[in-house]
């Protein structure tokens, strides 16, 4: 097994990762295409965007092409950006046009490990996301009162502008209900599941959870 953490760096600088991304955007619109055939329950997918794409003006255009292809419907998958995409200053007029393309084309868009990075709170004004991802960070500690209150704060920001809020690493009950009584919406984590493989998700999936 190699782990992304891995792999991914290097695939960043050797321009392999924009391969990669479609060919798991493929593999991606190959699934929903057959649950479409299947008719069972859709379930939206993220799919992760490496920052390297950006250097291609017209990089969504494969990415379009494939979701045509396969005729997935619209609001199905979402992209995930990262906040190190937002690093290069220049290069955030490019984002922001991306991501009105990104909905134009029919795709949702997500902001991963979101509060622990550049700008956060200056990203939702400037930048028109769906929804974002809180970093793991957040809860490893979620006992402490001041880490409960900027929890409670974010996802209220977050409803007041209409994002949509994804908490990320979580794996105990006492997350759970704390997350719960803040209103958070959405959880990912070990608490529910490892990453599986397809057949094993759809056995999971099948158990009700």
């Amino acid at each position: 097994m190699i782990f992304p953490s891995d792999f991914i760096p290097l695939f960043e600088q050797n321009g392999n990762i924009c391969l990669l991304d479609i060919y798991v955007f493929e593999k991606v619109c190959i699934y929903l295409n057959q649950c479409i055939q299947e008719k069972k329950e859709l379930i939206p997918i993220s799919v992760n965007l490496s920052r390297v794409h950006f250097k291609n003006l017209n990089f969504l255009r494969d990415f379009s092409v494939l979701k045509e292809k396969y005729d997935i419907p619209d609001g199905l998958i979402e992209i995930e950006l990262t906040e190190s995409i937002f690093f290069d200053t220049p290069q955030r007029e490019l984002v922001k046009n991306s991501i009105t393309e990104m909905h134009r084309c029919g795709f949702g868009c997500s902001l991963d490990g979101f509060g622990v990075g550049y700008s956060a709170l200056a990203l939702l004004k400037d930048f028109d996301v769906d929804t974002i991802k809180l970093d793991r960070q957040f809860f490893s500690d979620i006992t402490n009162a001041k880490a409960q209150k900027i929890i409670s704060g974010f996802i209220r920001l977050a409803e007041n502008l209409g994002i949509h809020v994804v908490a990320e690493g979580i794996e105990t009950q006492l997350q759970i209900d704390i997350l719960h009584n803040a209103n958070c919406e959405m959880v990912q984590g070990y608490y529910f599941s490892k990453p599986l493989p397809i057949p094993d998700f759809e056995k999971w999936r099948e158990s009700g959870f």
